[in-house]
């Protein structure tokens, strides 16, 4: 019976994983093109810069005409990029070929021949793209890792236990209204259930009932719940799914009820720490959160939105913010399989960092319909504006919307969507136009993070927009991603309540399948209550619980508990309400995403080629070939055959190449007639087959014997003429070519793996979590 229940186990993880392995057309390297007889190869893109939704970069190729020898070449190209994040898929749209080098190759017929053959197929392309390689390939751009400054990284009241509890975080002090149709009144500023009957305070969480006569103190389990209270509560339960670990609880957690920015950090127990491998760090084991020890100064350091902060003890909360270039080396030591490995894509320099910060580079776009999209802005009163230091900016206080008056005119930017209206009241239509003056707004303003929505271009009926992962609160911050500004902003209050963006409170924290998430203490269901109309603390997104379904019993158990068993959990967890993308708010008038991966995307006659993907050319498109010793290999297109590629028919006419075949003697005929497969670094390994002459009858025709040859000298067809030194600079770039495509191919591979064909996996190793 074991064995049975083994065998089903291992052909279910099998069947799982060939279901997600086979590789989609679409999204495979190299691509090939069949025409009129003649092959052409195009690698993998290595993209060169990216502003605005512009992509441009270079490719590779090969042309292989009927019955001829292979030529190498270079292809430059300008793209439109749309993106879906959700997805991990990217499309590169009205493909435009700006220019194609063939090096040392000068029959200007036929480089015009196979420049019209590429334009004419290449050109009508919608190419479709992995995210991930494109983030990876991003890695050799310039200029794209911009970072955010004058951000508040003051460290918020952070709160320690050794026993379950959990965070409710009311925003100032608690505001009391009447709930309509009944006899209680609720807390208006926090989206945690706080109502209040006869001096009595109500919190519900999970599955516990909570019970105080002060709103902020005092609070402690009851199973005596008025019947309309908890009538009230049944009926507006929240949509997320119950805390798995809360439900196996006997014991309610205790509550840390605060009105100040605060975080709140547990174990399970008193700490216990293991080794981080390779280090000189320990973590602790029993805990949801990154709590790091430095052995040799004996500090501790966590990880809070993405920011660490250190102090010596946990207890006395005397926490300091740590720049990120001032992290302990032995940070980026981190194993890319320890349990601790999440953490990297906190650690200036990593890979999982340098990726994370690629990725706020990259918009996710959007196609809006001018006739069908709007919005609708309520006002608590008339409305009042605010002017913004030191811009020719006004914020509006007492609005549900961010509404700006620049100019004379109102603009909301809504779901990512700009729109314009001569008057606070509308009527408001979709804007073509993105005030410059929004690039001035500094972090201190609530509406910060407009200044990352754009306009790209527009038609009679549509606009193009599209934002940076700033207009979710993500910001890049000195090698590392960070998320909030660290500022408080005040809500508004009235007669309606209209909170603003929290850096703090929740508990945000990055996972790979996800990115920010939310926590605080304990998990889903304490939060999104359906009486609260109001959702503005957690800006465009929303409220999206963080994944932890990684942890054995809640906690790191090590990696088998861990990363194996919560990664493909993990990311259909995170993904069933498509968190990342805030076009998908909207169910009419803006189409996001890139279309189904379907043979329309690309030319039908483009097919997946069978060879491998180590080819690459320089920015001046020179053409090298990687074998698999890390070697490179210059394609010269000078008629000779590389000898890594002996199956290639070399040319065997005696008159392109006078200069290497002497014609007056039979030892001099044979290597045309059968190429020789050995190195050029041995070219006298029959030293005695030449007959004796004069050196001035045939001075050039055994270079290897004659040190004084001139290096124009070919080798016999059939031989690869050997190159002169690669300079060390061009090998650098090389290489940082080759490792980018290999980890966007390991990231997409690895995405498919825990994702499914679309992917998923948003970087980061092995680990846990939530």
């Amino acid at each position: 019976m074991k064995k049975f229940i083994l065998f089903g186990f291992f052909f279910l993880i099998t069947f799982y994983s060939a279901l997600f392995a086979e590789d989609e057309p679409g999204l495979q390297w190299p691509k090939e093109i069949k025409k009129n007889g003649t092959v052409v190869v195009l690698y993998q893109p290595q993209l060169e810069s990216f502003k605005g939704n512009v992509l441009q970069g270079r490719m590779a190729l090969s042309v292989t005409p009927k019955d001829e020898e292979i030529l190498f070449g270079a292809l430059w190209f300008k793209a439109y990029l749309e993106t879906d994040f959700d997805e991990r898929t990217a499309l590169l749209k009205k493909l435009d070929i700006t220019k194609i080098h063939f090096p040392n190759f000068t029959d200007t017929a036929r480089i015009e021949k196979f420049t019209r053959l590429l334009t004419e197929e290449v050109e009508s392309w919608n190419l479709l793209m992995s995210l991930d390689r494109i983030l990876a390939g991003l890695e050799e751009t310039e200029n794209l890792k911009t970072y955010t400054e004058k951000l508040n990284n003051n460290p918020p009241d952070i709160y320690f236990r050794t026993k379950p509890a959990v965070l409710i975080t009311i925003d100032g002090d608690p505001i009391i209204k009447e709930v309509q149709g009944q006899k209680f009144e609720y807390v208006v500023n926090t989206p945690f259930f706080i109502v209040e009957k006869k001096n009595k305070y109500y919190i519900k969480g999970g599955k516990f009932w909570y019970v105080s006569s002060e709103v902020i103190s005092g609070y402690a389990e009851t199973e005596k719940v008025p019947s309309d209270i908890k009538k009230f509560a049944e009926e507006n339960l929240p949509e997320t799914e119950q805390d798995s670990i809360t439900e196996k609880m006997d014991k309610a957690p205790e509550l840390i009820v605060v009105t100040k920015p605060s975080e709140l950090i547990s174990t399970e127990g008193k700490p216990e720490y293991s080794a981080i491998n390779d280090t000189k760090l320990l973590y602790v084991s029993n805990t949801s959160d990154d709590i790091v020890m430095d052995i040799s100064t004996q500090e501790l350091y966590i990880l809070l939105a993405g920011r660490w902060f250190k102090s010596k003890s946990l207890e006395d909360g005397s926490w300091t913010f740590v720049e990120p270039a001032d992290l302990p080396d032995d940070f980026s030591k981190i194993p890319d399989d320890s349990d601790m490995a999440e953490v990297r894509a906190s650690v200036p320099g990593t890979p999982e960092a340098e990726e994370a910060l690629l990725e706020q580079a990259i918009p996710q776009t959007a196609t809006v319909d001018r006739k069908t999209t709007t919005v609708e802005v309520k006002w608590d009163g008339n409305p009042k504006f605010e002017k913004i230091k030191d811009t020719d900016v006004s914020v509006a206080k007492n609005s549900n919307k961010t509404v700006l008056l620049i100019k004379s005119k109102y603009y909301c930017v809504d779901d990512g969507i700009w729109f314009v209206a001569n008057s606070p009241d509308g009527p408001w239509a979709v804007s073509d136009v993105r005030p410059d003056e929004v690039d001035k707004i500094p972090p201190e303003s609530e509406a910060y993070n407009v200044k990352y929505v754009y306009i790209y271009e527009s038609t009679p009926e549509v606009v193009y927009v599209g934002y940076l992962p700033g207009y979710t609160w993500s910001f890049g911050y000195h090698g590392c991603v960070v998320y909030g500004t660290g500022y408080w902003y005040r809500p508004w209050y009235h007669h309606y309540y209209y909170p603003r963006p929290v850096t703090w409170g929740f508990g945000v924290h990055w996972n790979p399948y996800t990115g920010w998430g939310f926590s605080f203490g304990i998990g889903f269901g304490w939060v999104g209550w359906g009486f609260h109309p109001y959702g503005g603390w957690w800006g465009p997104r929303g409220f999206y619980p963080g994944y932890r379904h990684g942890y054995y019993h809640g906690y790191r158990h090590g990696y088998y508990h861990g990363y194996r068993r919560g990664a493909a959990a993990g990311y259909y967890a995170g993904r069933r309400q498509a968190y990342n993308n805030v076009y998908r708010h909207r169910t009419t008038g803006v189409k996001t995403g890139v279309p189904a991966r379907t043979p329309r995307n690309l030319n039908s006659k483009a097919r997946p080629s069978t060879r491998p993907n180590n080819v690459y050319t320089d920015r001046k498109g020179n053409v090298y070939q990687r074998d698999k010793s890390g070697n490179w290999q210059q394609k010269n297109n000078n008629r000779t055959r590389p000898a890594t590629q002996p199956s290639q028919r070399p040319s065997t006419k005696p008159a392109q190449k006078p200069s290497q075949r002497p014609v007056t003697t039979k030892p001099a005929q044979k290597p045309a007639q059968r190429p020789s497969t050995r190195p050029v670094t041995q070219p006298s390994t029959k030293p005695t087959t030449r007959p004796a002459t004069k050196p001035a009858t045939q001075p050039s025709t055994r270079p290897s014997t004659q040190p004084k040859t001139k290096p124009t000298t070919r080798p016999t067809t059939g031989q690869t003429r050997q190159q002169p030194a690669m300079s060390t600079q061009q090998r650098q770039q090389l290489n940082r070519a080759y490792q980018s495509r290999s980890r966007g191919n390991t990231s997409y591979n690895r995405a498919r793996s825990y994702g499914g064909a679309r992917g998923g996996y948003r970087g980061g190793g092995g680990g846990r979590r939530r």
